[in-house]
């Protein structure tokens, strides 16, 4: 499985993605620069979190416009996986690739702190390993999380199944329905505020993002026969 993390001018996470996939999974892993206009050969791509282009206008508004965007939007139609991480989800909702939108923190401050995330759904290739209704420890540190969706996209998303992962306890953001993650209707593109790449081993203060990526790569290997060991 090759990986691609993308890098806008403001990201601040994609070392964080890189060295996740390189010391969890130990597969092929990428820097892809804005600028690029295709991802061929990359069967999971990462967009990163961090402040892409100063986080002008919105959140992920300028970013959704870099080349590298449409060249996503291809690989989404040929089925690779991809995962948007706090200003990454910001993009694939600018993008369109998400529905929704993000708002201020009903706080109006920054808030980073570790953060229990309720898993919604365990049928995706990013949640596999999970139980459906698992709480697992995942930071968050982002201004503007508050997702918000009308009422109409909302029940569209609870019917489809679209929400992945809600907060559990106290909704740091006031994001609608608790929600902290969601999918595309096809199920291979998932964003979500909370930072799963800062969450990989115990020394970091929590595992509970690995399994997000070791699931990833066992849904690869099924997809593609590959053979283990």
């Amino acid at each position: 499985m090759r990986t691609a993390v993308l890098v806008f001018p403001g990201s601040n996470c994609d070392v964080d993605c890189y060295k996740a996939i390189e010391q969890t999974l130990g597969t092929p892993v990428e820097y892809v620069w804005h600028q690029e206009t295709s991802l061929d050969g990359f069967d999971l791509i990462l967009v990163p979190g961090g402040f892409s282009y100063g986080d002008y206008l919105r959140c992920g508004a300028i970013a959704r416009f870099a080349p590298v965007m449409d060249a996503v939007k291809v690989a989404v139609e040929r089925g690779a996986f991809v995962l948007g991480v706090c200003n990454g989800f910001q993009i694939l909702l600018e993008s369109g690739l998400l529905p929704g939108a993000m708002r201020k923190n009903t706080s109006l401050k920054f808030i980073c702190q570790p953060q229990m995330l309720r898993v919604a759904r365990n049928d995706l290739a990013f949640t596999a390993e999970y139980a459906v209704g698992e709480e697992i420890n995942v930071p968050i540190a982002h201004g503007e999380g508050n997702y918000y969706c009308d009422e109409a996209t909302l029940e569209e998303l609870k019917a489809n199944n679209q929400i992945v992962f809600t907060y559990a306890g106290t909704n740091p953001n006031g994001s609608v329905a608790d929600i902290a993650g969601i999918t595309n209707k096809q199920g291979n593109v998932v964003g979500m505020m909370p930072h799963p790449e800062r969450a990989v081993s115990e020394l970091l203060g929590s595992d509970g993002g690995k399994r997000m990526f070791t699931s990833v790569l066992n849904a690869w290997r099924e997809r593609n026969g590959a053979v283990i060991g």
